[in-house]
């Protein structure tokens, strides 16, 4: 794409300066808005600021609003407090889905405004908890800012603040001075960066990171989601124990699916041990002879693919130890630092909101004294009342660390535990079910296993995932026999992850009890 051209776009002086600032909390947009007053106030300009919060993606999108306008016979001007649709320079926005929002929301018009957005994505709690993809389409929001903008400006601005050590305020007011728009010059954007006291060497090199960046490349292209990649198998793991597996692994296993098995492999040695890896390359290598036997190596050993997949998600279950062991990672600390862009000599504090029920509780216990505890309802009552509460628990002090990581440490009795023998049970007969549907049809013995996909979480959420895939496996028996039931199953599989209630499901079933009566 071609450079930006010098004062190609600068705005008229003769009618306020309006500029529109979208940001979430945490990323500086109130900073930038004084800087771009301060900018206007060192030009002679008159210039205010004024801020409406929300309650968009983690912690509220805000609209920082600035205008400015150069006093006339030495009376300054009275400025609007608020974006006017159609009547906006320029929108900045500090995450791709908000320039989205400000398109929604008419600020983004193609005969005036330019827009300046990061493409990186901070996930919105909608997107997150959705029972399946409910990711936003970002080249959907492309599309529209290509039509809705007279320019555009985009590229992954957080990316480049962090690789440069400062926030995504400096990048995104580099990209607003790139962009000429303002009749204002480099040097005055520099100078009131400059004059900060704490980051400001950062500032200015995301500043000028990005300054260029503009000028060289103003246009990028998102990718929708997030690129998968298989992990290269190794010769050699570098330990003893870990080279049987990657020997067992070659040997037993379709090639096609060694790749994903191979990351199973890695998944449940985290999550238990060796061992409990070997189990799951026991479990692989039986449906993998199967898989063989029934026209597996015609169909590129898809049944086998499907398995390392899955198998592996329901032998790795969300538990609380297993959320416990999560939370109190040192990776997980060293991410948190890196995101937030904390210097070395900074602490950070981080509190994990746990609400743990009684059920959680009875399935960390050894099976028997869980279902002993569950079974008595007096003494299961008086335990949710105990624990069946909110805790915010202070992870980076001593006695909130310490409490999630006696939790982490129950790893060694899982296997034992109430929850693993129900999960185990739960297993084995969803494989019976896959192993049962092989020989008479294939395609649907493939959907089967990918039907896992419906069971995830913990606590309520899996509970809610399992009651799913429960009512989709009881309309496998009558599927069977169908040369689309493989069709309907992932129709169904579909509709389950429309929804929370399930309510799409409910509509699915009945359409295929319909069919088939």
């Amino acid at each position: 794409m071609d450079a930006l051209s010098p004062m190609a776009d600068q705005l008229s002086r003769e009618k306020p300066l309006s500029i529109a600032v979208l940001a979430m909390g945490g990323q500086g947009g109130g900073v930038l808005a004084d800087w771009i007053v301060e900018v206007a106030e060192a030009e002679g300009w008159v210039a205010q600021s004024t801020s409406v919060p929300g309650v968009a993606q983690r912690t509220g999108a805000t609209i920082y609003y600035i205008e400015a306008l150069l006093p006339r016979d030495g009376v300054s001007p009275v400025l609007s407090l608020m974006p006017t649709p159609g009547d906006v320079d320029v929108v900045i926005a500090a995450e791709l889905m908000e320039a989205g929002r400000s398109v929604l929301r008419g600020l983004v018009t193609p005969d005036r405004t330019t827009l300046i957005a990061s493409t990186h994505r901070a996930f919105a709690v909608l997107e997150k908890v959705a029972p399946g993809d409910g990711i936003g389409d970002p080249i959907a929001v492309t599309e529209a800012t290509d039509v809705a903008a007279r320019k555009v400006i985009a590229f992954d601005m957080e990316a480049l603040a962090l690789a440069n050590g400062s926030m995504i305020s400096a990048a995104m007011l580099g990209a607003l001075a790139a962009s000429e728009t303002l009749p204002f010059p480099r040097q005055t954007y520099e100078k009131i960066i400059g004059g900060g006291k704490k980051g400001a060497a950062a500032s200015l090199k995301a500043f000028s990171a990005a300054f260029d960046r503009t000028r060289t490349a103003p246009r990028e292209t998102p990718r929708r989601g997030v690129e998968k990649r298989s992990d290269p198998i190794p010769p050699s793991a570098g330990h003893p124990k870990l080279d049987a597996l990657l020997r067992r692994l070659r040997s037993e296993i379709p090639e096609a699916a060694q790749p994903m098995a191979f990351v199973g492999l890695k998944r449940l040695v985290e999550f238990q041990n060796i061992a409990y890896a070997h189990t799951y390359l026991d479990r692989l290598k039986r449906l993998s002879e199967l898989d063989r036997k029934h026209g597996g190596e015609a169909a590129g050993f898809s049944f086998s693919l499907e398995a390392a997949k899955y198998v592996a998600v329901a032998m790795a279950y969300d538990d609380v130890i297993r959320v416990a062991d999560i939370k109190v990672r040192s990776a997980r600390f060293t991410r948190m630092r890196r995101e937030i862009g904390a210097k070395d000599d900074q602490i950070v504090y981080s509190i994990e909101y746990l609400h743990p029920r009684a059920e959680e509780i009875c399935g960390m216990l050894p099976a028997r004294l869980g279902q002993f505890v569950e079974t008595r309802g007096p003494l299961f009552r008086a335990l949710d009342r105990i624990v069946n509460r909110g805790r915010r628990v202070e992870v980076r002090r001593l006695r909130g660390f310490l409490q999630l990581f006696v939790v982490a440490s129950l790893r060694g009795t899982r296997l034992g535990s109430l929850r693993h023998k129900r999960e185990i049970d739960h297993l084995e007969k969803w494989l019976a079910m896959a192993r049962d549907a092989l020989p008479k049809n294939y395609q649907l013995a493939v959907e089967i296993l990918r039907c896992r996909r419906l069971v995830k979480g913990y606590s309520d959420t899996h509970a809610r995932g399992l009651s799913k895939f429960d009512r989709v496996m009881n309309v496998v028996p009558a599927l069977l026999a169908r040369d689309d039931g493989a069709d309907w199953l992932d129709r169904l599989k579909r509709a389950a992850l429309m929804d929370e209630a399930g309510v799409e499901l409910d509509g699915a079933i009945k359409t295929i009890q319909v069919s088939l009566n």
